[in-house]
């Protein structure tokens, strides 16, 4: 490298290369080489290539349906097993980087779907946590659609929270994610759903209509997309339908929310019977208080006749919530939907 260099080290250099500006290039790659093994020593252990990978990443999929079919707390459990096998193989194996960055991805990935859980039937605070290590994760690797998975969830779980301000903040950061990372309608789509939500815990209502007209034109473009990660496949016509029944239950117009339940109540496909029967209660709830007390509770009754099958503290909380009201009204319909409802839900808290 043009330094002076005494006789008798002539042979060691001589062992780096036959010319100047190999042994340059020799210099530099086994300094490199050296610094290297230095920060990441030679490690050992199995061997984990594509197909274990893909074994991995078939068994996160499979967490989508159970949550779809029986709720978060099966799934939850399903995925605390998963979240040890990959933090162990990221510890104890040897791969590739990039292998080395699929699973770091899942594992982002997976938090994001703890981080549901959580919400879906707690603990709150684990969910929070849950969603800081998804969104943290993602960073670490650059992804953009997986902090936005992160990102979005950790919307309601601060909703849910009763911090709105950082919900709020949560979404502007979720749009300029999106933005710089070229996300397609439907990601931006679910984006905008969490922006009403944000809007209609608010109380304001102009701002969620604002939302939703923005959700409603991502929706339109929503065949547009080439890939849509398996996160936001939930999101389309149904959810908007039922973004805006909130807002208007919320905002004490329950007749006029009622429609739009229905309507999300009716495009549900089979396999959701999670949502489904979260959809239903939010429906029965809703005919209650518009007076409707007979349709309500027969709305009530086809979610029992599932209610077994679901495992979710949140629709425990509903479903009990309606049982308090229709008691109040106390006639015989509600009498008798009242005892029903205690004797489905014993035990339903976990």
């Amino acid at each position: 490298m043009g330094f002076d260099v005494p006789s008798h080290r002539h042979s060691t250099v001589e062992r780096i290369g036959d010319d100047g500006e190999v042994k340059r290039r020799a210099f530099v790659t086994g300094s490199g080489a050296i610094a290297a093994a230095t920060m990441l020593p030679e490690q050992h252990g199995p061997r984990v290539g594509a197909s274990e990978v893909a074994a991995l990443r078939a068994r996160l999929v499979d967490l989508y349906a159970v949550d779809h079919r029986s709720g978060g707390i099966p799934a939850k459990a399903r995925a605390q097993q998963l979240e040890r096998e990959i933090t162990q193989v990221l510890s104890r194996s040897v791969y590739t980087s990039r292998v080395g960055r699929d699973l770091q991805a899942m594992l982002s990935e997976l938090h994001s779907n703890q981080a549901w859980y959580g919400y879906d039937s707690g603990p709150l605070g684990q969910a929070r946590t849950a969603a800081v290590e998804a969104l943290t994760a993602a960073q670490l690797i650059d992804d953009g659609l997986l902090q936005l998975s992160a990102l979005e969830t950790l919307v309601l779980i601060d909703i849910k929270a009763d911090r709105l301000w950082e919900a709020a903040s949560a979404v502007e950061h979720a749009y300029g994610v999106a933005g710089r990372n070229g996300a397609g309608p439907t990601v931006h789509l679910v984006i905008a759903l969490r922006e009403a939500n944000v809007a209609t815990h608010a109380g304001d209502t102009t701002a969620a209509c604002r939302a939703l007209s923005r959700a409603l034109s991502y929706q339109g473009r929503a065949d547009t997309d080439v890939d849509v990660p398996d996160w936001a496949r939930f999101a389309g016509p149904i959810e908007i339908d039922y973004a805006t029944a909130d807002m208007y239950v919320r905002a004490g117009e329950p007749r006029r929310a009622v429609p739009f339940l229905r309507a999300a109540v009716d495009g549900l496909a089979g396999g959701y019977a999670r949502n489904t029967a979260w959809y239903r209660s939010k429906l029965a709830c809703t005919l209650l208080d518009a007076g409707e007390v007979e349709e309500a509770c027969a709305e009530m009754g086809g979610v029992l006749d599932a209610y077994g099958e679901i495992k979710s503290d949140r629709l425990t909380h509903r479903v009990d919530a309606f049982r308090e009201t229709a008691t109040a009204i106390d006639t015989a319909v509600t009498r008798d939907m009242s005892a029903r409802i205690r004797e489905a839900t014993q035990g339903g808290y976990s």
